[in-house]
């Protein structure tokens, strides 16, 4: 079984950072791809941001490239998420997710365990 956690959220600055974390507990972590995913109040939860296995491949929303890096350490079993340049619209509940293969994906329904969330929200 394979449980996720995330940390890092809060309130922020428009123009400010956050570095979500997303700690994994489970063997052969690096056989898993992780995604990072938000919702926001009365929208359907959307994709951010996805990273292979390996690390060597990462994938982005338009709505966050070259402002968001995702990045993994394999031997700690950690995933993270530097969010930069904050906006408002970046406002929402922020989930980690892991699939069972190591492929990144844009698509939610390919990651088969998620984690409880952490708030983001950024003032303007």
């Amino acid at each position: 079984q394979v449980q996720l956690v995330e940390s890092g959220g809060g309130l922020v600055q428009a123009g400010g950072s956050l570095r979500l974390s997303c700690a994994v507990s489970g063997r052969t972590f690096s056989r898993y791809a992780v995604g990072w995913f938000r919702q926001a109040p009365g929208k359907e939860r959307e994709f951010v941001a996805a990273i292979r296995g390996s690390g060597e491949s990462t994938l982005y929303a338009d709505s966050v490239k070259g402002r968001f890096t995702i990045s993994r350490d394999n031997a700690k079993k950690m995933v993270f998420l530097q969010m930069n340049s904050l906006k408002p619209e970046d406002t929402a509940i922020y989930y980690c997710a892991a699939k069972s293969l190591p492929y990144e994906t844009r698509v939610l329904t390919s990651y088969d365990y998620w984690g409880q969330g952490t708030q983001v929200t950024v003032s303007s």
